[in-house]
């Protein structure tokens, strides 16, 4: 088994990219890792993938050659079906994963973005994604992490967002009452899981020697 049997094309900052990226560390998914400039999306992305967003994963091993995994949270299920040595999977809930990426997200796109909607008050928005992070807030006080005491697929899932958000305006999130979502967003940022995951490339170029990603 090569690096270049698996091709992962990410964006650093990308939280959808992020969650990936750290299941397939976790898993010990060995891949090549090619960084994408969103500006300049490399055609080999495109043809795999003509939708153009990251993560993009292309398996070319064993069965399933040829298959391509387009979507962050199906990339994490197939890393870890295949290795779960911190049994994320028994960590996971879909609904509260749905609640993140549907209403939360949406409320961080127009706090963060208001110039991309029309007549856009990031305000209310922002009050909204904080009425998420004190669900999460009241649920992490009573068991350390999203789903127990240890980190799991939910935590993974979730955390680069509020990342995201919190970094937005990170003295007003700061202030906020969230003692154990802060605590939680530190202890994920912190992680040498995390770390590894945000290594630097420099944007791929096609004849690029492969670089793996960090395991």
């Amino acid at each position: 088994m090569t690096t270049t049997d698996r091709i992962l094309y990410s964006f650093r900052r990308c939280p959808y990219a992020m969650r990936a990226r750290l299941a397939l560390v976790v898993s010990g998914t060995a891949c090549e890792l090619r960084e994408v400039k969103l500006a300049d999306k490399p055609q080999a992305m495109l043809e795999a993938s003509p939708k153009g967003t990251v993560p993009v994963l292309v398996l070319a091993d064993g069965p399933g050659d040829g298959l391509v995994i387009e979507e962050s949270l199906e990339v994490m299920r197939w890393a870890l079906a295949r290795n779960d040595p911190e049994g994320w999977l028994e960590r996971d809930d879909p609904a509260l994963v749905a609640q993140s990426d549907g209403p939360f997200k949406r409320a961080l796109d127009r706090y963060k973005y208001p110039n991309r909607y029309d007549d856009c008050d990031p305000l209310p928005h922002r009050a909204a994604g904080l009425e998420f992070l004190q669900r999460l807030d009241a649920r992490i006080g009573g068991q350390g992490q999203l789903c127990g005491d240890r980190r799991g697929l939910a935590d993974a899932a979730i955390f680069p967002f509020v990342r995201q958000f919190a970094n937005h305006d990170r003295q007003w999130f700061d202030a906020q009452d969230l003692p154990h979502v802060h605590k939680w967003l530190a202890g994920h940022l912190e992680s040498p899981l995390f770390r590894t995951v945000m290594q630097r490339e420099k944007p791929w170029q096609p004849g690029d020697a492969p670089v793996a990603i960090a395991l």
